[in-house]
């Protein structure tokens, strides 16, 4: 018998809470949450109009067809150089290749940095793919007739 009525009170207090425990998540779930103010348009197009500029310590590579790009990080040991082209920043991890030249490529991007002895260039691999920049050289290159600061360069100075 005392079993019965304990669960008969049981059943009384839970049907007591179950009307207000439904009321409740009901007003919870009919209140609509305040929609989230956009930044002004004004403060966009400043800057989407501000050009981007290189990173400081970039060096400056000019190619032919007066295509000019820029090189951030060291060739000889860094895994991922920053190229700065056309107002944008690319990061470019390096690849391995077996023919001797640096190759910097981004899948994400689409850039594909190849730098040989005597130069550099700059291909792309979206739309159908093409070279952007050709026989790009530093200041020291074509002045000087030095070669590109290359992994390989550096591989073939420690050998001999």
């Amino acid at each position: 018998m005392k079993k019965l009525c304990l669960t008969a009170l049981v059943a009384l207090c839970s049907v007591a809470l179950v009307p207000t425990a439904f009321a409740a998540e009901s007003t919870t779930t009919t209140k609509k949450a305040a929609p989230k103010k956009k930044a002004p348009a004004k403060k966009k197009a400043a800057v989407a109009a501000a050009p981007a500029q290189p990173d400081e310590g970039s060096e400056l590579w000019s190619c032919k067809e007066n295509n000019k790009l820029y090189i951030k990080g060291d060739m000889k040991r860094d895994q991922i150089l920053t190229m700065f082209w056309e107002g944008r920043n690319y990061r470019l991890p390096r690849q391995q290749t077996t023919t001797g030249a640096d190759r910097f490529y981004d899948a994400a991007s689409g850039m594909d940095l190849v730098v040989i002895p005597t130069k550099a260039m700059l291909f792309t691999h979206r739309d159908g793919g093409n070279r952007l920049a050709d026989e790009c050289m530093t200041q020291a290159m074509a002045e000087q007739n030095k070669a590109a600061p290359t992994q390989s360069n550096e591989l073939i100075k420690v050998t001999n």
